[in-house]
């Protein structure tokens, strides 16, 4: 296995899919916490490997874990096509944009997880109608990318209440089964609107919260509600609803001036942060809609370390953590945590990267 340098900013780095995690951690015989969690420390070049109930002794009094709040939805629903064709189709975005669109993705389905269609093969077109469970239908009205369209949507209900009647958990090929929508949210889901987990979270348990809180480590919520990001296409981030109350804006200032390190819970925690703060770091409370995607070369500006699960090779999302970890130590803990059998995806372990 070799990790090596390519022109996008991403690795060219082979993960077996033996290293797919195929089921929850409760699933496999562990608990929520109990599993690996590789440390990588940016400025000693240097990592570790532990396990995740051992984060609150990582972290120092005065820290500020910074975490998403967004429930996940049960955002994979059947439907037929004109034909009599079957489809699922993934809703995007729970709440529709200001022209009364959603974001939808038509997959195939098969006994087990349904297809992604490469560019080229989606039955996709515009005035393209999908009868839905309940009477409901979806019309496709204009694309968004090659996998993502604009669908208006005529359901009985709001679309939350809809999804929870009819609808059931994202599932891609390499889970071995349906699970239950429970095993898909955080200790700290409070907000319905994720079409997928905003998994780094997902280790948290009452248990590990408590102790972080007893060792004096800090912990705020953001609202980020995710997308459908198919692991099969690869794309840059499109725009994804958000919102950064005062109080964690203000934490943040607080911490950050007395020396304390904000570390984020997930990827979606540093998009909605670095949304919201200027070039100096500085920080304000916002919500709508964020596009920002982050570079190396754009930098994070309020965040100091990520808690995150293992990407793709390919994945737009290296680009972000490179801001953060910096080349050599991403180069680093993707080529030890191949060579150490971690487990990818949703159900996987995790990485924690800190500054020092």
């Amino acid at each position: 296995m070799t990790v090596s340098h390519v022109p996008d900013g991403r690795l060219a780095v082979t993960v077996p899919p033996e290293l797919s995690a195929r089921a929850p951690a409760e699933a496999r015989g562990l608990t929520r916490d109990g599993i690996r969690m590789l440390v990588g420390r940016r400025d000693t070049l240097t990592t570790e490997h532990r396990h995740f109930h051992e984060l609150p002794e990582l972290l120092r009094p005065g820290d500020l874990l910074v975490v998403n709040n967004s429930a996940t939805l049960p955002a994979a629903l059947p439907g037929r096509l004109p034909d009599g064709t079957e489809i699922a189709l993934h809703l995007s975005t729970a709440r529709p944009d200001p022209l009364g669109h959603h974001l939808v993705e038509l997959r195939r389905p098969t006994a087990g997880a349904a297809v992604y269609y490469p560019p080229g093969s989606s039955p996709a077109r515009a005035g393209l109608r999908i009868d839905l469970p309940g009477g409901a239908s979806a019309e496709l009205t204009a694309p968004h990318t090659h996998r993502l369209w604009h669908a208006r949507l005529v359901l009985p209900g709001p679309p939350i209440e809809y999804l929870g009647r009819y609808g059931r958990a994202i599932r891609y090929g390499y889970v071995d089964r349906d699970w239950p929508i429970e095993a898909y949210q955080t200790v700290f889901a409070t907000e319905p609107g994720s079409s997928e987990m905003p998994s780094a979270a997902r280790p948290f348990t009452a248990t590990t919260v408590a102790r972080l809180a007893a060792r004096g480590v800090l912990v705020a919520p953001v609202t980020l509600h995710t997308g459908v990001a198919s692991p099969e296409a690869h794309e840059a981030p499109y725009a994804e609803r958000f919102r950064v109350p005062p109080s964690t804006a203000g934490l943040v200032e607080h911490v950050r001036s007395g020396g304390g390190r904000v570390v984020a819970v997930g990827t979606t925690v540093v998009r909605a942060l670095e949304t919201v703060a200027d070039p100096d770091g500085r920080l304000h409370p916002a919500e709508g809609w964020t596009e920002l995607v982050i570079t190396p070369e754009r930098g994070v500006r309020a965040v100091d370390g990520l808690l995150t699960g293992w990407h793709e090779p390919q994945a737009s999302h290296l680009q972000m953590l490179e801001a953060v970890a910096g080349r050599p130590l991403l180069e680093r803990c993707y080529a030890e945590a191949v060579a150490g059998r971690y487990l990818w995806h949703e159900f996987g372990d995790v990485n924690l990267l800190l500054p020092e």
